[in-house]
């Protein structure tokens, strides 16, 4: 939800799309029936704060195999 630039009341978002991999550009509507105003708004990301790590596959389980609780 973001705040009507005119009137600061809340304004919901009516559309979006993506303009690119990393920015998504919203339409918005306020929601102050005297006011009405609409806008557009681009949300980017601008950066990545925590990289995953890498991620070991495992094999999928089969039914045959007995599983054991770690520690065991």
């Amino acid at each position: 939800m973001m705040h009507c630039p005119l009137c600061q009341n809340a304004a919901h978002t009516k559309s979006s799309r993506y303009i690119s991999p990393e920015t998504k550009e919203r339409y918005h509507q306020c929601q102050n029936i005297n006011c009405s105003c609409t806008f557009k708004t681009h949300e980017t990301v601008s950066g990545v704060i925590v990289t995953p790590g890498l991620i070991n596959e495992v094999p999928e389980h089969t039914g045959e195999e007995k599983q054991y609780a770690s520690g065991s």
